[in-house]
């Protein structure tokens, strides 16, 4: 068990478990949240560039399956129609995933906490961010840089991602896949970017494949629920989960400043 060294004594490790399974179970609901999840449970207790490693691999398969649950087809499609989305977040993730080594962690938090918690609590206080069902070229490349540089910083680019979504009022299921596709391309991008960065090497990829089993056991539940849901519900609550992560992130960026 010389893998959970970093993460501290047993209980620590049981903590660790069950952070991914409750962020397995969230991202099967909801399409999303467990880099949020995890990095704000796991920062708790070990660095941020520690709890960033751990959730590497976790995401990228949890996010294969998500994209992939109605057929390749479907998922080709959704690539289609978000490509210049994906290009744009591509870059921009790689970029900002070398600054990682340098930011101090509350910096590194506070990037990600302030503009999703002002986010999620103006549109759950009913001011919602509103966009056409097919944003323009260069609307849809600025989201995607924005979102790229906050997922290569933290490995959370699911904010602006879900905001998009969201305003273009995309169906629960196509949500849901479209989400996978992005976020599941990203988590590539974000596995090279870090080994790159040093953030995942000999060392820390142990402990992120520690965490695959729960997540996946996670997820799995999450689907069941999310196909008994109706969208409303999962508009609601893909908000709340949104900023009660927010929330507690920003408390990690505050205390550590």
């Amino acid at each position: 068990m010389e893998i959970f060294a970093p993460l501290g004594p047993p209980e620590l490790w049981l903590f660790a478990y069950a952070i991914a399974l409750g962020a397995g179970v969230v991202k099967g609901v909801v399409g999303f949240a467990m880099p949020l999840i995890l990095l704000s449970g796991l920062s708790s207790f070990v660095a941020p560039d520690l709890a960033l490693a751990c959730l590497i691999v976790p995401t990228l398969l949890t996010n294969a399956w998500q994209a992939l649950r109605q057929g390749s087809l479907a998922a080709a499609a959704s690539i289609r129609r978000f490509h210049v989305y994906l290009l744009a977040g591509g870059v921009a993730l790689v970029l900002s995933a070398q600054l990682v080594p340098v930011l101090s962690a509350s910096t590194l938090l506070l990037i990600i906490a302030v503009p999703l918690v002002i986010y999620a609590a103006a549109t759950l206080a009913g001011h919602p961010l509103r966009l056409p069902l097919r944003p323009g070229r260069r609307l849809e490349a600025a989201l995607g840089g924005g979102a790229g540089f906050i997922g290569g910083l933290s490995g959370v680019w699911g904010p602006i991602t879900v905001a998009m979504l969201t305003a273009m009022e995309t169906e629960k299921r196509e949500q849901v896949r479209v989400q996978g596709v992005i976020y599941g391309l990203g988590a590539i991008a974000l596995a090279g970017a870090h080994v790159a960065s040093g953030v995942l090497n000999a060392q820390t990829l142990p402990l992120s494949l520690a965490l695959v089993p729960p997540a996946l056991l996670g997820i799995w539940t999450g689907f069941q629920i999310q196909d008994r849901i109706d969208q409303t519900l999962f508009k609601r609550l893909t908000l709340w989960i949104l900023l009660i992560a927010g929330l507690n992130l920003l408390r990690r960026g505050l205390i550590t400043l």
